[in-house]
C-alpha cells in the first residue's frame, strides 16, 4: 500500500499543476492536457485496484480527474484548483476520507476534504461566489454532475464546505444523503424563495423557523405536516440579521399557482421554495443538524412574479453565505 500512496499523491499533485495553469490554453493544448490527465488518471487507478489488498480501501480520492481539467479552465476555477485528501488543511483540522472502494458515494466525487460544517446553495455559481468570499484558497470538492463544490478554511478559522445540490428535491437529497456519507453534519442551505409576504422586499434574507412538506421528496422520505431545523442554527441566523419565516417547500416554480399561494397564504406562510423540507426530513432522518436561510428572490403576492435584478441576486448570494457562516461561528 505504500506505492499505492505515493502514486495518489503524485496523481493528484500532477493533476493539480494542469488545472491550476488550464485556464490559460488554448483549445488544443487542453485536449492535450485533458489527454495527459485521463492516461495518467488510467494508469493510477489499475495501479490501485491492483495494489488495494485484501482491505479493499485507498487512501484519498483519485476519481476521473480527466473530465474536470476543461470544464475547470473553461469555467474561470483558475486558482481553484482540483485538491488532494490531507493536503489542503494544517492536521489538527484536517479529517481524512477513507472510503472502502466499494463505498464510493455514486454522484459526488471528491476531490478535496469535506468539512462536517456544509453550506448547500442550489445554484453551482453561487457556491463558487460564496467560496471565493469566505473561504482562504477554497479548492474543488466536487465537480460531478456539474454540482460544484469547494472547501477551505473559512475566517473563523474552521474548515467549511461550500456544496451545490441542483434544482428541486429529488437532486437536493441526493447529494445531502452522500455528504452526510462522508461525513457532514451541520447543514444550512443557503438559497432563493418567493416571498408571499407583501412586506419582504427583494433581496431580503430571511431565516425559516417552521417548513411545511409539501412536496414529494420529502413526502416520500416520511416527513407530513410542519418541519422545524436545529433550534440553536436558527436562532444563530436570526441574531446574524435573518428574519425569521415561515416557509412551505413545492416541486413546481412556474404553473398556475394562484390558489395554492392564497392557501399558503391564509396558513400563515410567507415565503415559498423547493429544497428545505428535503434538508430537513434527510438530515432528521441522518441524526444531522440542519437550517434554512433563504434571500427573497421573487414577490409572488397578488399573483404576478417581481423577480430581483441578477446583480442583487448575485449579492444577496453571496450574503447568504456571510450570513449562515457567522451563524455557525455563533452556534
Amino acid at each position: 500500500m505504500q506505492l499505492a500512496h505515493v502514486l495518489v499523491r503524485c496523481g493528484q499533485t500532477f493533476a493539480n499543476g494542469v488545472t491550476d495553469g488550464a485556464a490559460s490554453l488554448s483549445d488544443p493544448s487542453l485536449r492535450a492536457a485533458d489527454d495527459l490527465v485521463d492516461g495518467a488518471a488510467q494508469v493510477i487507478n489499475r495501479a490501485l485496484g491492483a495494489l488495494a489488498g485484501s482491505d479493499g480501501s485507498v487512501d484519498g480520492t483519485f476519481y476521473r480527474v480527466s473530465e474536470g481539467v476543461r470544464d475547470v479552465a473553461r469555467l474561470g476555477h483558475a486558482g481553484v484548483s482540483l485538491g488532494a485528501v490531507g493536503n489542503s488543511w494544517p492536521a489538527s483540522t484536517a479529517r481524512r476520507i477513507v472510503l472502502p472502494l466499494a463505498a464510493r458515494t455514486i454522484h459526488l466525487h471528491p476531490t478535496a476534504e469535506l468539512a462536517e460544517r456544509v453550506l448547500l446553495p442550489g445554484d453551482p455559481g453561487r457556491a463558487l461566489a460564496v467560496a471565493t468570499a469566505v473561504l482562504d484558497q477554497p479548492r474543488m470538492f466536487n465537480h460531478a454532475r456539474g454540482l460544484w463544490g469547494y472547501s477551505g478554511t473559512a475566517s473563523d478559522g474552521k474548515p467549511l464546505t461550500i456544496q451545490a445540490t441542483g434544482m428541486g428535491g429529488p437532486s437536493a437529497a441526493i447529494v445531502i444523503e452522500e455528504l452526510i456519507d462522508l461525513g457532514a453534519r451541520t447543514l444550512i442551505r443557503i438559497g432563493t424563495c418567493g416571498a408571499l409576504d407583501p412586506e419582504l422586499e427583494l433581496g431580503r434574507l430571511v431565516v425559516a423557523e417552521r417548513v411545511l412538506a409539501r412536496d414529494g421528496t420529502s413526502t416520500a422520505l416520511g416527513a407530513s405536516g410542519v418541519l422545524r431545523p436545529d433550534p440553536t442554527l436558527t436562532a444563530a441566523l436570526g441574531d446574524a440579521g435573518a428574519r425569521p419565516v415561515t416557509a412551505v417547500s413545492t416541486d413546481l416554480f412556474y404553473g398556475d399557482r394562484a390558489s395554492r399561494n392564497d392557501e399558503w397564504s391564509a396558513a400563515g406562510v410567507n415565503v415559498v421554495e423547493m429544497e428545505a423540507a428535503t434538508l430537513l426530513a434527510v438530515a432528521d432522518r441522518r441524526s444531522a443538524s440542519a437550517g434554512i436561510a433563504l434571500a427573497v428572490s421573487d414577490r409572488l403576492a397578488g399573483g404576478v412574479r417581481c423577480r430581483i435584478e441578477r446583480e442583487g441576486l448575485e449579492q444577496a448570494g453571496v450574503e447568504l453565505g456571510q450570513l449562515a457562516l457567522a451563524a455557525l461561528a455563533r452556534a
